[in-house]
């Protein structure tokens, strides 16, 4: 792609590294900026530079903050005695949408997944257990991704953490609600079945 200006293609070339961006994309993008007020540009940048710098992780559950607490670990209405493991931020984000949980958080940083080189040793575990020694846990929600390297993680988790009285707990798999059984894989089949509910239960 062949621009007029060096300072254009630098600005495209720093936009075509996020993800999801290609060179079109980022033109377009630039090209939106280049149109704006100089003062709502500069705005713009300030704000990137101190979301980058000013940003923060929580000490206790590792989702972003603002403070050494985030939002949700400081709140006193939220259940503390209980925390929902996720992989990453993005399932704090996904979950806290639905509005249907008032529990805590705690973000491992990823899976055991040791084709990919990550270990136990490099997620956020021993801080998980640190906080069941610490606190009056009651119950741990597993709410990772149904894989093999996700039940591994749950495995490992709920092994390091015996003898306990803590209730495990993960979140119901099965075939997602307006899905057709045909095109469901074996394993959701299987999980749906054992997972079975009342009729009674179900609400229309």
């Amino acid at each position: 792609m062949q621009l007029p200006s060096a300072l254009l293609e630098q600005a495209v070339a720093e936009f075509s590294k996020l993800p999801g961006i290609g060179k079109k994309t980022a033109l377009r993008l630039v090209l939106h900026l280049l149109k704006q007020d100089p003062d709502k540009v500069r705005a713009f940048a300030e704000s990137m530079v101190h979301m980058r710098t000013d940003t923060h992780f929580c000490q206790r559950c590792f989702n972003i903050s603002d403070s050494l607490l985030c939002s949700i670990c400081s709140n006193p209405m939220r259940k503390q005695e209980m925390i929902c493991v996720v992989e990453s931020i993005r399932d704090v984000i996904a979950i806290e949408s639905t509005q249907q949980y008032n529990g805590t958080y705690h973000v491992l940083g990823g899976i055991i997944s040791p084709l990919d080189g990550v270990g136990p040793d490099q997620l956020y575990i021993d801080q998980l257990i640190e906080r069941t020694r610490t606190g009056d846990i009651k119950e741990i929600i597993f709410a990772l991704n149904p894989t093999i390297q996700g039940d591994t993680t749950i495995y490992y988790i709920q092994k390091k953490l015996q003898p306990s009285e803590i209730r495990f707990t993960t979140i119901a798999r099965g075939i997602s609600f307006g899905g057709e059984l045909e095109y469901a894989d074996e394993m959701t089949l299987a999980r749906s079945l054992q997972h079975r509910m009342p009729v009674d239960q179900l609400k229309v």
